[in-house]
């Protein structure tokens, strides 16, 4: 893997950019410049248009698309039809079946779809802890991207794409309760958690277990995912979802939340599993908590939400080139070896 093509410049997508030339020859794409400076060349172009990808993607080794959910599929598509490793940051349970099953028929190149905080990290922290014991009881995956200081009644601010938030607060949850594999509703399991002194809540919402759900059923009583915001978010999000109905009216309820709770400088990223089970038959609980600010890169603040998601994709993209994952096929989240992932280049941020 020599050349790779990053598709949108966001702040994520440029800092995927930044931090993989340091190492590989990149490209970014994107209808518009990307939103601060990038040592590396920027492509013009519109993703939709599927002759325009089929016409610049077979000139890459890997294509890494930092676009919004539902504009992944063509871009993966048109990867595997080339055969180019493909990356990306969903958290759509569709896009990434749909992914799975174009792996399943043959594919010459890596799929990895998921590789961001949740799914993605959480996935590879989790499965890790798990590996520690002889029988699983429970796992239990919480991570929050949340204003350091918060305001307003949702105490909340659009670091990371707002579509995407919406469609994780609608779409059922994968989960394993009493042993056996269940859908839920977004916004529903509400629970109350206290890292370090400060409350905050938790809830379900779609996607953040990745594939998960398939890898552990049989093996634990209970699997969840959930998302940490400050109290009362949810109860908000439920009412303007479901009592508005604005869940019907997606493209106007992103206007609305994206022109209310613009991005905050300062932010905080939360990652936190635990794991219960017995070793060689005695209970135990395992778990993984951090707490991960803004940080300079190359003299550049950048948010806690854009590099943790950004080092997170780069570090599996590093893996894949270092041949300590796979050189082919679908790659989950939960099969990725996390003191590898943490001695990758990238990885190391995480330490």
């Amino acid at each position: 893997m020599k050349n790779i093509l990053v598709i949108g410049m966001g702040k994520v997508g440029s800092l995927v950019g930044i931090l993989l030339s340091k190492r590989f020859e990149v490209k970014g794409l994107d209808k518009q410049q990307p939103s601060t400076d990038v040592p590396f060349e920027i492509i013009k172009g519109d993703v939709t248009d599927v002759a325009f990808l089929e016409n610049i993607i077979p000139h890459y080794d890997a294509v890494v698309s930092c676009m919004p959910y539902n504009l992944n599929l063509m871009i993966a598509q048109t990867a595997h039809k080339n055969g180019k490793h493909y990356f990306d940051l969903t958290e759509d349970v569709p896009t990434t079946s749909a992914i799975r099953i174009m792996a399943a028929q043959g594919s010459s190149a890596v799929l990895a779809p998921q590789c961001g905080l949740a799914p993605g990290l959480i996935g590879i922290v989790g499965a890790d802890l798990a590996k520690r014991f002889t029988k699983l009881r429970d796992i239990e995956l919480r991570v929050g991207a949340l204003p350091k200081y918060p305001n307003g009644l949702l105490g909340y601010s659009f670091t990371w794409s707002p579509a995407g938030v919406i469609n994780e607060y609608i779409n059922d949850c994968e989960v394993i309760h009493n042993g056996k594999l269940k859908l839920v509703s977004a916004l529903d399991g509400l629970e109350t958690i206290n890292i370090e002194g400060n409350e905050f809540e938790a809830f379900s919402t779609s996607g953040g277990l990745g594939t998960m759900c398939e890898t552990f059923e049989g093996k634990v009583d209970t699997l969840n995912y959930k998302t940490i915001r400050y109290p009362g978010h949810g109860k908000l999000m439920k009412f303007l979802l479901y009592e508005l109905i604005l869940k019907n009216r997606r493209e106007l309820l992103e206007e609305i939340l994206t022109e209310a709770k613009p991005p905050v400088q300062e932010d905080v990223v939360y990652v936190y599993a635990v794991v219960e089970g017995w070793k060689n038959g005695i209970i135990e609980r395992e778990e993984f908590y951090k707490a991960y600010s803004p940080i300079l890169i190359d003299g550049k603040p950048w948010r806690a939400i854009s590099w943790t998601t950004a080092a997170s994709i780069v570090s599996v993209i590093e893996m894949v080139a270092d041949k300590t994952l796979p050189q082919q096929g679908f790659i989950k989240q939960e099969d990725i070896n996390f003191s590898d992932f943490l001695s990758t280049t990238t990885g190391r941020f995480f330490l």
